[in-house]
Protein backbone atom coordinates (compact mmCIF):
# COMPACT_ATOMS: atom_id res chain seq x y z
CA UNK A 1 0.00 0.00 0.00
CA UNK A 2 2.69 2.21 1.26
CA UNK A 3 4.26 2.20 -2.56
CA UNK A 4 0.70 3.10 -3.65
CA UNK A 5 0.65 6.46 -2.08
CA UNK A 6 3.58 8.02 -1.76
CA UNK A 7 3.39 8.59 -5.92
CA UNK A 8 0.21 10.22 -5.20
CA UNK A 9 0.77 13.33 -3.62
CA UNK A 10 3.34 15.00 -6.22
CA UNK A 11 1.21 13.51 -9.77
CA UNK A 12 -1.30 15.45 -8.00
CA UNK A 13 0.04 18.27 -6.82
CA UNK A 14 1.14 18.87 -10.52
CA UNK A 15 -2.20 18.00 -12.15
CA UNK A 16 -3.75 20.48 -9.77
CA UNK A 17 -1.41 23.11 -11.22
CA UNK A 18 -1.83 23.11 -14.40
CA UNK A 19 -5.56 22.33 -14.57
CA UNK A 20 -5.99 25.60 -12.56
CA UNK A 21 -3.26 28.29 -14.92
CA UNK A 22 -4.17 31.75 -14.03
CA UNK A 23 -7.09 32.65 -16.77
CA UNK A 24 -10.32 33.84 -16.91
CA UNK A 25 -12.46 30.91 -17.42
CA UNK A 26 -10.82 28.96 -14.58
CA UNK A 27 -12.13 31.49 -11.69
CA UNK A 28 -15.78 31.05 -12.72
CA UNK A 29 -17.75 29.27 -9.78
CA UNK A 30 -17.88 25.93 -11.11
CA UNK A 31 -13.74 26.02 -11.43
CA UNK A 32 -13.60 27.31 -7.70
CA UNK A 33 -15.77 24.72 -6.34
CA UNK A 34 -13.66 22.31 -8.33
CA UNK A 35 -10.50 23.58 -6.94
CA UNK A 36 -11.68 23.07 -3.52
CA UNK A 37 -12.59 19.96 -3.68
CA UNK A 38 -9.31 18.84 -5.29
CA UNK A 39 -7.38 20.94 -2.21
CA UNK A 40 -9.94 18.62 0.16
CA UNK A 41 -9.03 15.42 -1.80
CA UNK A 42 -4.75 16.03 -1.50
CA UNK A 43 -5.17 16.87 2.07
CA UNK A 44 -6.97 14.15 2.90
CA UNK A 45 -4.73 11.45 1.14
CA UNK A 46 -1.52 13.97 2.62
CA UNK A 47 -2.86 13.18 6.22
CA UNK A 48 -3.79 9.25 5.49
CA UNK A 49 -0.19 9.06 4.28
CA UNK A 50 1.19 10.35 7.41
CA UNK A 51 -0.93 8.48 9.47
CA UNK A 52 -0.06 5.32 7.67
CA UNK A 53 4.18 6.52 8.28
CA UNK A 54 3.44 7.18 11.80
CA UNK A 55 1.27 3.70 12.10
CA UNK A 56 4.00 1.75 10.29
CA UNK A 57 6.39 3.23 12.23
CA UNK A 58 4.94 2.47 16.07
CA UNK A 59 4.41 -1.25 15.01
CA UNK A 60 8.29 -1.75 13.60
CA UNK A 61 9.07 0.32 17.27
CA UNK A 62 7.45 -2.15 19.08
CA UNK A 63 8.22 -5.22 17.39
CA UNK A 64 11.88 -4.20 18.10
CA UNK A 65 11.17 -3.57 21.66
CA UNK A 66 10.52 -7.35 21.73
CA UNK A 67 12.54 -9.53 18.66
CA UNK A 68 15.38 -7.08 17.63
CA UNK A 69 16.46 -9.94 15.23
CA UNK A 70 13.50 -10.57 13.49
CA UNK A 71 14.74 -9.70 9.62
CA UNK A 72 14.08 -6.35 8.61
CA UNK A 73 11.90 -7.42 5.57
CA UNK A 74 10.10 -9.71 7.53
CA UNK A 75 9.04 -6.50 10.47
CA UNK A 76 8.27 -4.78 7.15
CA UNK A 77 6.05 -7.36 5.53
CA UNK A 78 4.30 -7.65 9.43
CA UNK A 79 3.70 -3.95 9.90
CA UNK A 80 2.31 -3.72 6.47
CA UNK A 81 -0.38 -6.82 7.03
CA UNK A 82 -0.83 -4.88 9.92
CA UNK A 83 -2.15 -1.75 8.37
CA UNK A 84 -3.96 -3.79 5.96
CA UNK A 85 -6.10 -5.44 8.69
CA UNK A 86 -7.28 -2.46 10.75
CA UNK A 87 -8.38 -1.04 7.41
CA UNK A 88 -10.18 -4.34 6.61
CA UNK A 89 -11.66 -4.59 9.79
CA UNK A 90 -12.63 -0.66 11.46
CA UNK A 91 -13.22 -1.96 14.91
CA UNK A 92 -9.43 -3.28 14.91
CA UNK A 93 -6.74 -0.79 15.61
CA UNK A 94 -2.94 -0.51 15.10
CA UNK A 95 -2.65 -1.12 18.78
CA UNK A 96 -4.98 -3.66 19.69
CA UNK A 97 -3.45 -5.62 17.01
CA UNK A 98 0.08 -5.51 18.64
CA UNK A 99 -0.98 -5.59 22.20
CA UNK A 100 -2.60 -8.78 21.26
CA UNK A 101 -0.12 -10.13 19.55
CA UNK A 102 2.62 -8.69 22.16
CA UNK A 103 0.89 -10.82 24.80
CA UNK A 104 -0.27 -13.95 22.78
CA UNK A 105 3.35 -14.33 21.70
CA UNK A 106 4.80 -14.06 25.56
CA UNK A 107 6.15 -10.70 24.61
CA UNK A 108 8.60 -12.61 21.85
CA UNK A 109 6.97 -11.67 18.44
CA UNK A 110 8.47 -14.77 17.22
CA UNK A 111 6.47 -16.16 14.22
CA UNK A 112 7.10 -20.02 15.32
CA UNK A 113 6.12 -19.97 19.27
CA UNK A 114 4.06 -22.55 20.32
CA UNK A 115 1.83 -22.45 23.72
CA UNK A 116 1.50 -25.68 25.86
CA UNK A 117 -1.85 -26.40 24.41
CA UNK A 118 -0.21 -25.98 20.77
CA UNK A 119 -1.87 -22.43 19.79
CA UNK A 120 1.01 -21.72 17.09
CA UNK A 121 2.35 -17.87 15.68
CA UNK A 122 2.06 -14.74 16.65
CA UNK A 123 -2.01 -15.14 17.37
CA UNK A 124 -1.54 -18.03 18.92
CA UNK A 125 -4.13 -19.61 16.34
CA UNK A 126 -5.26 -23.36 17.82
CA UNK A 127 -4.95 -25.42 14.15
CA UNK A 128 -8.86 -26.99 14.03
CA UNK A 129 -9.76 -22.88 14.29
CA UNK A 130 -6.77 -22.10 11.83
CA UNK A 131 -7.90 -24.65 9.18
CA UNK A 132 -12.00 -23.14 9.74
CA UNK A 133 -10.26 -20.01 9.36
CA UNK A 134 -8.11 -20.79 6.15
CA UNK A 135 -11.24 -21.76 4.22
CA UNK A 136 -12.98 -18.23 4.74
CA UNK A 137 -9.84 -16.07 4.21
CA UNK A 138 -9.26 -18.51 1.38
CA UNK A 139 -6.01 -19.44 2.49
CA UNK A 140 -4.42 -22.73 1.16
CA UNK A 141 -4.20 -24.99 3.84
CA UNK A 142 -0.83 -26.46 3.12
CA UNK A 143 -0.03 -28.11 6.27
CA UNK A 144 -0.50 -26.45 9.93
CA UNK A 145 3.24 -25.52 10.05
CA UNK A 146 3.36 -23.80 6.99
CA UNK A 147 0.08 -21.84 7.50
CA UNK A 148 0.03 -20.76 11.07
CA UNK A 149 3.84 -20.04 11.50
CA UNK A 150 3.79 -17.41 8.51
CA UNK A 151 2.99 -14.27 10.38
CA UNK A 152 1.31 -12.85 7.40
CA UNK A 153 -1.58 -15.71 7.11
CA UNK A 154 -1.53 -16.50 10.73
CA UNK A 155 -2.27 -12.31 11.45
CA UNK A 156 -4.71 -12.67 8.70
CA UNK A 157 -6.69 -15.70 10.05
CA UNK A 158 -6.02 -14.12 13.55
CA UNK A 159 -7.29 -10.77 13.37
CA UNK A 160 -10.28 -11.92 11.12
CA UNK A 161 -11.28 -13.91 14.22
CA UNK A 162 -10.66 -11.30 16.56
CA UNK A 163 -13.10 -9.22 14.55
CA UNK A 164 -15.50 -11.17 14.35
CA UNK A 165 -15.63 -11.77 18.35
CA UNK A 166 -15.44 -8.13 19.20
CA UNK A 167 -17.60 -7.22 16.95
CA UNK A 168 -20.43 -9.66 18.71
CA UNK A 169 -19.30 -9.61 22.37
CA UNK A 170 -17.37 -6.11 22.76
CA UNK A 171 -14.13 -5.79 23.62
CA UNK A 172 -13.90 -7.45 27.03
CA UNK A 173 -15.88 -10.00 25.88
CA UNK A 174 -14.35 -10.47 22.96
CA UNK A 175 -10.81 -10.84 24.01
CA UNK A 176 -12.74 -13.55 26.63
CA UNK A 177 -13.87 -15.41 23.78
CA UNK A 178 -10.27 -15.12 21.84
CA UNK A 179 -8.70 -16.86 25.07
CA UNK A 180 -11.24 -19.12 26.28
CA UNK A 181 -13.88 -19.60 23.78
CA UNK A 182 -16.92 -17.80 22.67
CA UNK A 183 -18.90 -20.52 25.22
CA UNK A 184 -17.34 -19.24 27.90
CA UNK A 185 -17.48 -15.20 26.78
CA UNK A 186 -21.38 -15.17 26.39
CA UNK A 187 -21.93 -16.85 29.35
CA UNK A 188 -19.77 -14.63 31.71
CA UNK A 189 -21.61 -11.70 29.86
CA UNK A 190 -25.10 -12.94 30.26
CA UNK A 191 -24.35 -13.22 33.92
CA UNK A 192 -22.60 -9.32 33.80
CA UNK A 193 -19.28 -10.28 34.23
CA UNK A 194 -19.58 -12.42 36.97
CA UNK A 195 -16.57 -13.96 38.67
CA UNK A 196 -15.76 -17.96 38.76
CA UNK A 197 -17.08 -18.32 35.12
CA UNK A 198 -14.52 -17.54 32.60
CA UNK A 199 -11.03 -19.61 33.23
CA UNK A 200 -8.40 -18.43 35.34
CA UNK A 201 -6.26 -17.53 32.50
CA UNK A 202 -8.81 -15.92 31.05
CA UNK A 203 -9.37 -13.35 33.96
CA UNK A 204 -5.81 -12.73 33.70
CA UNK A 205 -5.19 -12.56 29.76
CA UNK A 206 -8.16 -9.43 29.61
CA UNK A 207 -6.28 -6.98 31.55
CA UNK A 208 -2.72 -7.76 30.42
CA UNK A 209 -4.28 -7.24 26.66
CA UNK A 210 -5.68 -4.12 27.75
CA UNK A 211 -2.66 -2.73 29.83
CA UNK A 212 -0.72 -3.04 26.64
CA UNK A 213 -3.21 -1.19 24.58
CA UNK A 214 -3.39 1.57 26.71
CA UNK A 215 0.33 1.68 26.54
CA UNK A 216 0.97 1.25 22.99
CA UNK A 217 -2.07 3.68 22.30
CA UNK A 218 -0.44 6.48 24.77
CA UNK A 219 2.95 5.66 22.38
CA UNK A 220 4.08 8.72 20.94
CA UNK A 221 7.08 8.38 18.36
Amino acid sequence: MKSLIMPIMPIMLAMLSLSFLPNQSNFDNGKVLELGKSVQTIEALAQFNNSYQNNEQKIVTIMNWYNKKMPAAMKQAIADEILEMTLKYPNLDVDLICATITHESARSWNPKVVSKAGAMGLMQIMPRTGKWLAKSEGVEWTSTEAVLFDPIHNIRLGTRYLSKLINTYDLEGGLAAYNGGWKRAKKWLANDKADGILWAETRSYIPHVLKLYDKYRSTVL
